[in-house]
């Protein structure tokens, strides 16, 4: 195993090589194997050669001073307890575990649904709660956006001026008109899934037809999506990130709820957002969304959070809202 491993006679050893093997001045422990066996190098007073633990087991049974040797050495190279301590690394934190307690503590409604993903900007880690997929109302035109932007980098071409008003009005103001042509413009579903292959959404599928309000999502694919807008990892490039982000941070008032409320203040500077809701028709309950960046105490947060059967609108928010602190309470003030 080792290059300097000590050559072993054949023969019967000298005097004066078995006092060598005798007398061992350090032990410098080197390896271990998967099962716990520690290999160690005595190092000999006349600098001889090293003598290694992992020599085979023929070596070992032609010579019996170099296998008392061993043994001795071996039992002599335990670690200590302050050392095993000094090298154990510490549990990891179940962000998923503590993210699920804090969401119990959300009023969420009987028959209504919340699902959550949350990630630090800083330390890089996340978490999410619930894996169904949901109606994505309007915040699907963050999506859509992306996927225009994505074409029009494909094509070497930055986006029309006619697009740019479309866009502007989609994002700042919801404008569902706006939507629609651009929706059309990315070639409706199919347009839409191509990019998300890209941009690494999984569970996510375009609305049939016109109806891309009924596209459906997971809170994980969201997050997903905003690494896309706001991480450097992207496949977006830096103008089209800073040009999609810029437009979320300037969101018309009174369409700025949602994520915000889990943000230290109000402004572009604490927040980046796009917020869905939806009555269905068929039940009369609604789906409120909401989708972003937030500022808290200095660090950086990326949250997605899914409701739907909410009873009203009102209510919907305030699920929202409570789930994206619930989020970002996960972490704390670690770091800080």
């Amino acid at each position: 195993m080792f290059p300097h491993r000590a050559r072993l006679c054949s023969g019967r050893p000298s005097r004066r090589r078995s006092l060598l093997y005798a007398s061992v001045a350090s032990v410098v422990l080197v390896g271990a194997t998967s099962s716990g066996t520690l290999y160690v190098k005595a190092q000999a007073h006349d600098g001889e050669g090293l003598v290694s633990s992992s020599v085979s087991r023929g070596a070992e049974a032609s010579s019996g001073a170099t296998t008392a040797m061993e043994a001795t050495v071996e039992s002599s190279a335990v670690p200590t307890a302050a050392a095993s301590s000094r090298t154990r690394p510490s549990p990891a934190v179940d962000r998923d575990a503590l993210l699920a307690e804090a969401v119990k503590a959300v009023a969420v409604e009987d028959g209504a649904a919340v699902s959550v993903a949350v990630l630090d900007v800083s330390s890089g880690e996340s978490a999410v709660y619930g894996d169904g997929a949901f109606d994505t109302a309007s915040i699907v035109k963050v999506d859509i956006l992306a996927s225009l932007l994505l074409r029009a980098q494909d094509a070497g071409r930055g986006l029309t001026a006619q697009e740019k008003t479309y866009a502007a009005a989609m994002i700042r103001n919801s404008d569902n008109a706006s939507a629609t042509s651009l929706w059309t413009a990315i070639g409706q579903a199919d347009g839409l899934r191509a990019a998300n292959e890209r941009f690494g959404l999984r569970d996510t599928e375009g609305g049939d037809g016109a109806l891309w309000g009924l596209t459906q999502t997971t809170a994980a694919d969201q997050l997903t999506l905003l690494r896309q807008v706001f991480g450097e990892k992207s496949e977006l490039s830096e103008g089209s990130r800073a040009y999609l982000a810029g437009l979320m941070g300037e969101i018309a008032v009174g369409q700025d709820w949602g994520v915000s409320a889990a943000a230290s203040g109000t402004g572009a500077s604490e927040f980046a957002l796009k917020n869905g809701w939806l009555p269905r028709s068929a039940t009369g309950l609604w789906d409120i969304n909401s989708m972003g960046r937030v500022s808290v105490g200095g660090r950086e947060y990326l949250v997605a959070v899914l409701s739907d059967g909410n009873s009203s609108k009102e209510k919907g928010v305030s699920v929202v809202e409570a789930a994206a602190k619930a989020a970002v309470a996960c972490f704390g003030s670690e770091g800080d």
